[in-house]
């Protein structure tokens, strides 16, 4: 799991400003999923609150250790017996998430690939960074490029799993994310809950109101502090960012993070940050990540096939990306400078 620096920021004197005195606040934070997870409750009972985080916090911190694609749980196992290419029943607890993760790879055409867990860990981003000063053989990426894992190398029958692809290998860091804020809010629902936000290292879903006032969220600007710009967002919302100041290292001086393109082997070099607005935040996470592997020339097209309606792109030159409809909701601070280009509209 990625442990980004805030790409998100929630501006809470806009929350608290439309709050009246009566109102209920109720704010926890934990560490899960190798992130910091901020939950934010409005209106409910304290106890009724404070009982539902802390179900939440166990429950992703269950999902953490379940989903690590290199430390001991089910999603470690299940790569195990990929790796034997013979057919087998993986920990039913992954199955739902491994589907789902098939299917947004279908839709991003391969640009959000979740199987390329080898190509990640030979980079170093399975808690194995390479010597400093040093890259990854490049034999090796070819090898892996080659031999092209995709999703459709594994077959799902019924609960049974079989794999056709040697290189697969699952890593679901570019999307388990959204899958476990999705989760949670279900939970809070279960609670009675409806008004509420679960923010995990900066990426975010909110649902419902708060007070008579639009949740402001703040966008990070992407190299260096501050905020490039803000959005309202009303009723279920989520809102993710994928940049390449999340992990990263430097060798001769160039920047080489964890966002691959499955197509070169190499981390997507054309992108800064991609953010990405839905009301879902499991496809949120996904799509962040493939519309930053396509990239300036070809994020529209990837965009319209995931169902994306609301996108801003960086590119490597600074230059700001979005479709009209994300232009008539961001708000850019009063100091920016950088070039803007519309794209067409994506629907």
């Amino acid at each position: 799991m990625r442990h980004p620096q805030l790409s998100i920021i929630i501006l809470l004197t806009a929350f608290l400003g439309g709050c009246s005195s009566t109102e209920t606040v109720f704010h926890e934070r934990f560490f899960a999923l190798g992130t910091l997870i901020e939950v934010s409750i409005y209106g409910a009972d304290p106890t009724l609150a404070a009982r539902a985080s802390e179900q939440l916090e166990q429950e992703l911190l269950t999902m953490q250790s379940s989903w690590h694609a290199w430390q001991p749980g089910a999603l470690a196992s299940t790569n195990e017996q990929l790796a034997g290419m013979q057919p087998f029943t993986p920990d039913p607890s992954i199955l739902p998430l491994l589907q789902e993760a098939g299917h947004l790879s279908q839709l991003s055409r391969g640009l959000f690939n979740p199987v390329i867990g080898k190509l990640v860990a030979l980079w170093g981003f399975h808690d194995n960074p390479l010597p400093v000063g040093t890259l990854p053989d490049t034999d090796a990426i070819a090898t892996l490029v080659a031999q092209a894992p995709a999703t459709d190398d594994v077959s799902f029958t019924g609960t049974r799993l079989v794999n056709r692809n040697p290189a697969v290998s699952y890593d679901l860091g570019a999307f388990a994310k959204g899958y476990a804020i999705d989760r949670a809010i279900e939970r809070l629902r279960e609670f009675g809950i409806e008004n509420a936000i679960v923010n995990a290292g900066g990426d975010l879903r909110a649902i419902g109101q708060h007070g008579d006032r639009s949740w402001r969220i703040g966008i990070r600007q992407p190299r260096q502090s501050g905020i490039l710009a803000s959005i309202e967002i009303d009723g279920d919302t989520s809102v993710f960012t994928s940049g390449d100041y999340e992990r990263f290292f430097e060798v001769d001086g160039k920047r080489y993070h964890h966002i691959i393109d499955p197509r070169s082997g190499y981390p997507a070099d054309q992108t800064i940050s991609v953010t990405v607005v839905h009301d879902n935040a499991t496809t949120a996470d996904a799509a962040a990540t493939a519309l930053f592997v396509a990239g300036p020339e070809d994020w529209v097209e990837i965009a319209r096939s995931m169902h994306i309606g609301l996108v801003m792109l960086i590119d490597a030159n600074g230059v700001i990306h979005m479709n009209p409809a994300m232009q008539s909701r961001i708000r850019f601070e009063p100091d920016n400078t950088a070039e803007i280009r519309l794209s067409e509209p994506l629907s």
